[in-house]
């Protein structure tokens, strides 16, 4: 699949491509990025590509007309038969979840568009921008980094990219949970006051338990934490009976 980005600083998603485990996804491009410098479709004669905003206040905002003729230039780039979606990244959007980027890694790509300043000319929004997405209820300095969440977590679905391709069913979100938490070697961390151990089910061998227990702890970090995708998972009949008991005995009164 390939993936389009519009952006004033290219050069901050180069170390990402060949660093950490979704190097390979880009290196193999099974997730092909291909980065598009907004400035080489400036206004002349000096590649202008942003403008004080109409009506004042601070700051500026990216003009249409340079990001038209970007988007026009890969769309022709692309050749596709049915154009690939337009993705800005805004407070303004819908929050990023695992089914958006499970619906993007199983399609052929998008084209991301990576805001600075103020923000981009409405009218460009309302013409040509397919989704909105928003990383969180804060403001960052452009669509950089949102970009670069966006396509590792794309990138970690790709086949092959992990050492165990279980590992993105575990991760969080996935179920419609958080996941549980990890232990790993030694059994017994030495510290003051004591050693914290390794919970014995996990040194059981029954995997059968085992398993029960992650979505026990799942289920409980999910009511602690974040208890509207409990109540999401409910409603689309995500949680079986043992859950609904596990979740019952947790809200019982203790005699």
């Amino acid at each position: 699949m390939r993936f389009d980005v519009i952006t004033l600083f290219p050069e901050l998603f180069e170390a990402h491509f060949v660093h950490g485990v979704t190097r390979r996804a880009f290196e193999s491009h099974q997730v092909d990025v291909r980065l598009w410098q907004l400035r080489d479709f400036g206004d002349p004669p000096h590649a202008r590509v942003d403008d004080r905003p109409y009506g004042g206040g601070p700051g500026m905002v990216l003009l249409a007309e340079p990001l038209t003729r970007a988007l026009e230039a890969i769309r022709t780039d692309r050749a596709e038969p049915v154009p690939a979606p337009l993705v800005n990244f805004s407070p303004a959007g819908r929050p990023l979840k695992q089914a958006t980027v499970g619906e993007l890694a199983a399609g052929g790509g998008a084209i991301l568009l990576c805001a600075r300043y103020e923000g981009v000319d409405q009218r460009f929004i309302d013409r040509h921008v397919d989704i909105e997405l928003s990383v969180g209820d804060y403001v960052l300095s452009g669509g950089e980094i949102p970009a670069l969440a966006l396509l590792d977590a794309i990138a970690r679905l790709q086949p092959g990219v992990l050492g165990d391709a279980r590992s993105h069913e575990q991760d969080s979100f996935s179920e419609g949970l958080l996941d549980c938490p990890h232990y790993s070697r030694p059994e017994v961390l030495a510290g003051a006051g004591g050693g914290d151990a390794v919970p014995e089910i996990l040194l059981s061998g029954n995997h059968a338990a085992i398993e029960r227990w992650r979505r026990d702890q799942a289920l409980m970090l999910t009511a602690e934490r974040r208890p509207d995708l409990l109540a999401a998972a409910e409603s689309e009949g995500r949680l079986s009976t043992a859950d609904r008991a596990q979740l019952a005995r947790r809200t019982s009164p203790k005699l």
